[in-house]
């Protein structure tokens, strides 16, 4: 099994939401029902950008670096140059 961190982008808000899961397409789905309470009021979302590893850990190990003083800058150089949604795999 895979894992993934993922970045979604809010469609009608400058919102961003950082996240890992096992199953990217039915996150995305909960996520755009309104199932989940951080990211409800900013609907709907899009998928942006995502990475892929091995073990949940990792996945989570990379969401914790972006969201911290140490992986901001790199967060933002990633925003930065993925503006399009992607599909999911």
């Amino acid at each position: 099994m895979s894992y993934h961190f993922y970045i979604l982008k809010s469609q009608k808000f400058d919102r961003y939401y950082l996240g890992q899961t096992s199953n990217l397409k039915s996150r995305l789905q909960r996520h755009n029902r309104g199932e989940m309470f951080s990211t409800k009021p900013y609907l709907p979302w899009e998928l942006i950008y995502y990475e892929t590893f091995h073990t949940r850990a990792q996945a989570m190990g990379r969401e914790h670096f972006l969201k911290s003083p140490e992986g901001w800058k790199e967060l933002q150089e990633i925003k930065s140059k993925l503006k399009k949604p992607l599909s999911i795999p």
